[in-house]
């Protein structure tokens, strides 16, 4: 008896020690994601009030798993990531992406069956080193429209292989996810970020994703990463996720640059502007215009994005300018003959200094407000007219320093028109013992997004000089932007321009521009 008892003694106490999983659990969570989950996203409002969330998360924190096969386990991990993204998000919401929640990822401890991670050492030091299946890539959904979808259902231990076989074969498939023309494949950066999954190299991830595509890739392509996209995947934004099964919803403003907006942590932006100013003016005796004046200038900018909200850089300024008789080019700027020159031709760098840009608002994600102090580079910029004597030069740049601020704002109207606004500061000539140039340059840019690659936009802009003659200028325009890659964009831009001076004397002016920006992800 006293040997029977014992035996019954360890196996009550087995027992006890190796608590399973309730399946009740995977019943709550298919229930819940079918009330918060449509096309790949979710209703935070919903989800922000839900006492079942609330529990299935109580849940998960003193879940023991101990005595559960590994099909349960993975399972239940499965579903406890995806959960605790929903719930930590629902309870910021609302927010445009989770970026904006300090640590969301890499600082904050959550409690899973009785061990404490982070989502990141949940998911890379735990999950994806304990079962090395590339197929959880596709499954463990961050919370971001970069991601596959988020299912509204469960994962169970019952269905599991299925499951992690659909979800990967729906993502490789998806042509918004494997992105495939002109020769190139563009891949998500999660295979970039853990490349050595999919086994390390080239023709190994082309490999893996070819287990599971109906049309094979060519490992003759070249590969590209593009852009991460970190915005939320509420079911109330406009945007579309990468697995939408109606690839409706969002129309082209999913995919266009938000110019206003600061660039995330850990990248670089780097920007080329060019712009060409020429004017006519002068009366040759006879009624018509009998000079022109141009000047080019190329700004170029780099940012580097200390955190999603505030960025730091570096700014610089080149300019050439040229005065001649009319007939003559506006091109002839950029040459060097003094055939025709009236007031002479100058070129060199005028300005560089540090830049920042700053988004003070968590919610207001494409409002930002950018400064930069250019010093001024070289002597006698202003130029001289000669009656000191000396060889007259044309004005090339003030002699002093400039500082400018600049507010944008940027939002978009419906599926394909966006709007843009900017209102601007400026100092310019300070320190050079002259009064200060002060005005405040407004602009309105509204966009035609024709394509997920071209944007056309008319531009208004006015800025008014607070001096003690007052003085302005106006100028409308049309342009466009081509997105060559989602690093790689184009700008065109012609507007016609007028200020006082043109105004009273019959002038004309114009400016013609051309800018590029590349965009370098390192997160």
């Amino acid at each position: 008896m006293k040997v029977l008892n014992a035996i019954i003694a360890i196996i009550l106490f087995s027992s006890a020690g190796h608590a399973e999983i309730n399946s009740q659990f995977f019943d709550d969570v298919h229930n819940f994601l079918g009330s918060v989950v449509t096309n790949g996203k979710v209703d935070y409002e919903a989800a922000k009030s839900s006492a079942d969330l609330k529990n299935l998360v109580d849940y998960i924190s003193t879940a023991d798993v101990s005595g559960d096969d590994d099909m349960t386990k993975q399972a239940f991990y499965i579903n406890a990531y995806n959960l605790i993204v929903i719930n930590e998000a629902a309870k910021a919401y609302p927010l445009e992406t989770l970026n904006e929640i300090s640590g969301f990822f890499d600082r904050k401890d959550h409690t899973i069956a009785g061990q404490q991670y982070t989502l990141n050492s949940f998911e890379k030091d735990f999950l994806l080193k304990e079962y090395k299946d590339p197929r959880y890539h596709f499954v463990l959904v961050c919370g971001a429209l970069g991601c596959p979808p988020i299912t509204n259902f469960a994962y169970t231990p019952i269905l599991l292989e299925q499951q992690l076989d659909r979800q990967t074969k729906q993502a490789l498939n998806n042509p918004r996810f494997i992105q495939t023309g002109d020769g190139r494949i563009g891949l998500s950066q999660i295979f970039d970020w853990y490349r050595s999954d999919f086994g390390g190299n080239k023709k190994a991830v082309i490999q893996y994703i070819n287990g599971y595509r109906d049309n094979d890739l060519s490992t003759a392509s070249k590969l590209y990463y593009y852009d991460y996209d970190w915005a939320i995947n509420d079911v109330a934004g406009a945007n579309n996720t990468i697995g939408s099964a109606s690839g409706t919803g969002g129309g082209n403003n999913s995919a266009r640059y938000i110019v206003s907006s600061t660039i995330a942590k850990g990248t670089w932006e780097y920007k080329v502007f060019n712009n060409l100013f020429s004017q006519r003016t002068g009366n040759d005796g006879q009624g018509n215009l009998s000079e022109r004046s141009s000047f080019f200038t190329t700004s170029y900018n780099v940012l580097y994005g200390l955190s999603d909200r505030f960025n730091i850089g570096y700014t610089g300024r080149y300019r050439r300018t040229r005065n001649d008789n009319l007939p003559s080019s506006l091109l002839s700027v950029f040459g060097n003959s003094e055939e025709n020159l009236t007031r002479g031709q100058r070129s060199g760098f005028t300005g560089a200094g540090p830049q920042i840009r700053w988004a003070p608002v968590k919610k207001w994600a494409n409002f930002s407000i950018q400064s930069q102090f250019l010093f001024a580079i070289g002597s006698d910029l202003e130029g001289r007219d000669g009656s000191d004597g000396r060889e007259p030069l044309p004005f090339l740049e003030w002699d002093g320093n400039i500082w400018w601020t600049q507010f944008f704002n940027d939002f978009p109207i419906g599926n394909n028109w966006s709007l843009f606004t900017e209102i601007d500061f400026l100092i310019e000539d300070l320190g050079s013992g002259e009064s200060n140039r002060i005005s405040t340059p407004a602009t309105a840019i509204i966009s035609y997004n024709a394509s997920k690659k071209t944007i056309f936009y008319a531009l208004a802009g006015y800025s008014p000089f607070w001096l003690e003659n007052f003085e302005y200028f106006r100028q409308f325009g049309i342009g466009t932007k081509y997105q060559f890659t989602p690093n790689l964009e184009l700008e065109l831009l012609y507007t016609d321009f007028s200020n006082n001076f043109l105004a009273d004397s019959g002038g004309q002016a114009a400016t013609f521009n051309l800018g590029l920006r590349f965009n370098l992800g390192n997160y």
